[in-house]
């Protein structure tokens, strides 16, 4: 499938994302609305599958690529430019291929976009020092950091990309490698420690789970499965979360694995584990402590529980609460900190709020927040109305933070996110001689 975006001369020809996958329903509504004439530069970018397992000599496929831009010419939208990402560069007989079918000149991407949005008297060769500077320190590195990802989508790991990068990021301004210890929630499970081989023949081989994402095959009830739910999965899974020296538990949708991340986030708290929840982490670290702490069994979130007793985590969209779309709270959104004097308000330099992106339907039901905190958790990031909980921390846990937003997605390379940094620095104990540090301006 083809992520497409676009240079509007309304914007002055900064990147906009018109929209997902191209033949997702979501990318009709901005085909509609589109001008063409408005138009000056259009990017389609294509991830390409390596099937090496079942081809030798690991060709790259372009038949994805040229159906995608197919329909993409048959709404309207012709391609100036195809921004090709693969695990292996291009072969020139593929670059020759895609520029043949895809109707797209083949030429050096640099100059093209300067000549296209008139750029070529003012550009100027670019500075690259920093950047070589960090290569080669972040070459130097030997000392590492090992970090749980308990997750849904842990078998397709670019579900988690910013996740990934936001953790390089945190790392190596801490002047450590991220090791990262992929984990399926389903195996940390007690009911994955009683499951046989029987269920191997539900799983979907790499090539043909490749095949239906690539002709938007997959239907809702689609199951993935881990390479093996067995006892020895379950163990392994265990033994993985009991070695790391950090716990993270990023976004996710469904309740498939959510019993996992609820056991990873309650060992993560009792046993003084640093522990990050993003979006639905946060929401799982809610209903734990809710069962564990509160005594509320039945504790739940109503995504998973519609008809759940205690529902700690509830359906709270700006929109319509009936219809399924534009009921996302989605983008940038201002979280007051309640407090200087926590853990989230020292990383962010004791900034009274912060602006942070957001993609959620759930979140903490208000009406629980007082028992909540009469038992300990404390929330301490809010949003303007004081209603929707943005951050949670743990007082008595060296770091035990939720947060609704995604902090990942405004981390880049040289300025780490606040909250990773914090994830990292805790794992490695240096986290309170780094708040003193900037509390006394070094």
């Amino acid at each position: 499938m083809l992520r497409v975006f676009a240079l509007e001369t309304l914007v002055g020809a900064r990147p906009v994302v018109l929209c997902g996958m191209v033949s997702f329903i979501t990318f009709c509504t901005w085909t509609s609305l589109r001008s063409a004439s408005s138009i000056r530069w259009l990017v389609a970018g294509r991830f390409f599958p390596e099937l090496s397992p079942l081809c030798p000599s690991s060709e790259l496929k372009t038949k994805p690529t040229q159906h995608s831009v197919r329909e993409l010419r048959a709404l309207g939208l012709t391609p100036h430019l195809l921004a090709c990402r693969s695990a292996q560069p291009l072969l020139d007989n593929t670059k020759d291929k895609l520029s043949q079918f895809c109707h797209v000149p083949s030429q050096n991407a640099h100059y093209a976009i300067l000549k296209q949005l008139n750029l070529l008297s003012v550009a100027s060769a670019p500075d690259l020092q920093e950047w070589t500077n960090r290569a080669e320190n972040y070459d130097g590195l030997t000392d590492s950091v090992r970090i749980a990802m308990v997750g849904k989508y842990v078998g397709l790991t670019d579900s988690y990309l910013s996740v990934v990068k936001a953790l390089l990021h945190a790392c190596i301004a801490c002047s450590l490698r991220p090791s990262i210890d992929w984990i399926a929630a389903s195996d940390l499970e007690d009911e994955s420690a009683k499951l046989r081989d029987s269920r191997s023949d539900k799983s979907e081989s790499v090539l043909f789970l490749m095949i239906r994402l690539n002709f938007n095959l997959l239907s809702e009830d689609t199951i993935f499965v881990s390479k093996s739910d067995t006892p020895e999965a379950h163990s392994s899974a265990w033994e993985t979360l009991k070695n790391a020296e950090c716990v993270l538990v990023p976004g996710g949708f469904g309740d498939r694995g959510v019993k996992g991340m609820i056991l990873a986030a309650k060992y993560a708290r009792e046993n003084k584990i640093p522990y990050l929840g993003i979006c639905l982490g946060m929401q799982i670290s809610v209903i734990e402590f809710a069962r564990s702490v509160l005594g509320w069994e039945a504790a739940n979130s109503t995504e998973f529980e519609s008809g759940t007793p205690k529902p700690v985590v509830i359906f709270m969209p700006e929109g319509s609460r009936t219809h399924m779309g534009s009921t996302m709270r989605l983008g940038s959104r201002r979280t007051l900190l309640q407090t200087p004097h926590c853990v989230t308000g020292k990383l962010y330099q004791n900034q009274q709020h912060v602006d942070e992106r957001h993609r959620h339907r759930y979140e903490v039901n208000p009406d629980v927040v007082g028992a909540l905190e009469g038992a300990g958790l404390r929330f301490v990031g809010k949003d303007e109305t004081g209603k929707r909980m943005e951050i949670l921390e743990l007082p008595s846990h060296p770091f035990y933070v939720g947060v609704q937003f995604h902090p990942e997605f405004k981390s880049r390379p040289g300025r780490a996110s606040a909250l990773f940094l914090g994830l990292i620095l805790s794992a490695k104990g240096k986290l309170e001689a780094y708040l003193d540090s900037c509390r006394n301006g070094d």
